[in-house]
């Protein structure tokens, strides 16, 4: 309404906040009516904002061509430039086409009026500078029909035009610049250009090959390859096989690997094409390494195939890790093939501890746990407690308290032999006690009860002895020395209990030094060197400072009498040899302070029993 009344300011208003959608028909009619007008820089004006400039201002000018050439150039829209250019050359004015055109940037006409006007050199310039590609095309085919074909072939590649340059290089024999042109062209070049190389005289069957592989053929490329014997195309054609690659392919490259003798590459390839029996076999047969990256290749994915084939490949894959001592990878695939316990005994086999331990606690089950405390009692537990608590925890988990009594009983052993300390082997004899008590349905049942009443007798023995030191400790040594001789009347029991007989002996000297029986103490010294014999080693159970003081009071050299080839002990802790037994000890035999026994007896680690679980401290 407001246009038809030519109110044209209130319809832009109107058109602009409510009517949007006509804002462009509205500019449009009114630069309509100022160009009715006479008006021609107003209706300019409103064209450019109907976006209808390059169109309606031309035709509004076109018979003011001053007036039409200073609103181009005043706008500089390229646009209007390239038409004022084409409008230019239209007229025969061809150079100043050519400022147009290259002032719009329209570098195709450019050349192409350049062309015209036989400047090439210029034409190439700016061709090869621009790299526009419907100039290049255009002057390329400028160069063909002038018959400077190496030109055309630059400028038909420079264009993309590959089809154009791989006909010009077969026409012209120029094999060079065709094989540049075909690995840049698409499959239908490549495959002209491998026809061409196979069909030539000059052995150019590689080119062929590679060709013939880049443009999909894989059987043409691979049949060609084989009649010509080129292996490094084979090679090359092999690496970029894969699964969806045809399994008739992979299996001719293979074989053709195999009878080269390039196994590793053969079993590359089968992995790939997922034949996985038959790289597996070729593994076996040759003992290709099994590296990670292989055998993730060997791997098939859960879904895919037969869930048994998959497991058995998994297997096959974790054996031949084993046999080649990879045995965290064999540990990888018997997991993965559902396994464990496989897997675990691979895993043994490495001595990873930390792993083994990890492997156990997260496996949670009872062959496994009892696999993993077996393996840790071959370790130096007695030093490490973790490893010790690891050991009654994973028999514990296990459900193996025959194993655990076994090891308690171990431990109390060591006790004994290592410390002399009978009191906590006492203590580890109990616990094993109580765990063979746990065992409601042994496989044996005579067995076990045979193994419980030789443990029951063990402690009775121990804990006598015990008892006597005991009483030996209360200054009461008539009865320690009676009990002593008890003891020894049945020796035999004695080693059955673990109770050493150089221990009881040490006892009864000690008892009658105790009480001022030197003499006594030194004819129990030659009894226990007549009942353990000659190369006895009196340091293993009497202290320096006993022996010593023991040849003082007597009078005699320590060098005599209470020799021994091997450095003397210091309280209860054994100590390493220094000497041969052959060869006697000096008189003067350095004595080790208590001050020094203390020490080591503190710094020497023993076991405590606590609530059925052994710590060492």
């Amino acid at each position: 309404m407001y246009q038809a009344g030519g109110e044209w300011d209130r319809a832009i208003r109107i058109a602009e906040e409510r009517d949007r959608i006509h804002l462009r028909t509205t500019y449009f009619n009114i630069a309509s009516h100022l160009e009715a007008k006479g008006d021609f820089m107003g209706a300019a004006q409103m064209y450019e904002k109907a976006d209808v400039q390059h169109t309606q201002v031309p035709r509004m000018l076109l018979d003011d061509q001053q007036a039409l050439e200073q609103y181009i150039l005043k706008s500089k829209d390229p646009q209007l430039v390239k038409w004022w250019g084409q409008y230019m050359e239209s007229t025969g004015n061809m150079d100043q086409a050519v400022h147009y055109y290259e002032e719009a940037k329209d570098y195709f006409s450019l050349v192409r009026v350049l062309c015209f006007q036989e400047n090439l050199a210029r034409a190439s310039e700016i061709a090869s500078a621009t790299g526009d590609r419907a100039a290049c095309y255009h002057l390329a085919r400028q160069y063909e029909a002038m018959g400077k074909i190496n030109e055309a072939v630059d400028f038909f590649s420079r264009s993309h035009a590959y089809g154009n340059a791989v006909r010009l290089c077969k026409e012209q024999g120029m094999e060079s610049q065709l094989w540049n042109m075909a690995l840049l062209a698409g499959p239908r070049e490549q495959l002209e250009a491998a026809r061409y190389f196979e069909s030539s005289d000059k052995a150019l069957q590689d080119k062929a090959v590679v060709l013939y592989h880049r443009a999909g053929m894989l059987h043409k490329a691979l049949d060609l390859a084989f009649k010509t014997h080129q292996t490094d195309a084979l090679q090359h054609i092999a690496l970029s096989l894969d699964s969806k690659s045809d399994p008739a392919i992979v299996q001719k490259c293979a074989h053709f690997f195999v009878e080269n003798c390039q196994y590793e590459k053969a079993v590359n390839l089968l992995a790939i094409g997922k034949q996985y029996v038959e790289a597996l076999s070729l593994c076996v047969e040759h003992n290709i390494p099994i590296t990670e990256d292989l055998a993730e290749k060997l791997t098939m994915n859960k879904g895919e195939g037969d869930e048994a084939t998959r497991v058995q490949v998994l297997e096959k894959v974790a054996e031949s890790a084993v046999a080649q001592g990879n045995y965290h990878l064999a540990t990888k695939k018997f997991t993965q093939a559902g396994n464990k316990v496989a897997a675990m005994k691979a895993l043994l086999k490495s001595g990873d501890t930390e792993k083994i331990v990890f492997f156990a606690n997260v496996s949670r089950q009872r062959e496994i746990y009892v696999m993993a405390a077996n393996y840790l009692q071959s370790l130096d537990w007695q030093n490490q407690p973790e490893v010790l608590k690891n050991i009654v925890a994973f028999y514990t988990k296990g459900r193996s308290p025959d194993l655990l009594a076994n090891f308690y009983v171990a431990c109390a052993q060591v006790e004994v032999d290592e410390y002399q300390n009978y009191e906590k082997a006492l203590g580890a004899l109990s616990e094993a006690s109580r765990c063979l008590a746990k065992v409601t349905t042994p496989h044996d049942p005579v067995q076990h009860q045979r193994v419980l009443d030789n443990l029951n007798t063990r402690m009775v023995l121990v804990k006598r002895f015990v008892d006597i030191r005991r009483v030996a400790d209360r200054g009461d040594q008539e009865t320690a020395l009676s009990q002593c001789r008890q003891l020894l009347q049945h020796s035999g029991d004695l080693d059955a209990a673990g109770i050493r007989v150089g221990d009881v002996y040490a006892l009864m000297v000690e008892s009658l030094m105790a009480g001022g029986d030197f003499r006594g103490a030194q004819q129990l010294v030659e009894e226990f060197r007549r009942v353990a014999g000659p190369g006895i080693n009196l340091a293993y159970y009497l202290s320096s400072s006993t022996l010593g003081k023991l040849a003082r009071e007597l009078g005699m050299p320590l060098s005599g009498s209470f020799a021994s080839g091997d450095k003397v002990r210091a309280g209860p802790v054994r100590q390493d040899r220094v000497t041969d037994q052959d060869e006697p000890l000096d008189e003067e035999v350095e004595v080790v302070e208590e001050e020094e026994v203390l020490e080591r007896e503190t710094n020497s680690p023993t076991l405590v029993f606590k609530n059925g679980q052994a710590y060492a401290i």
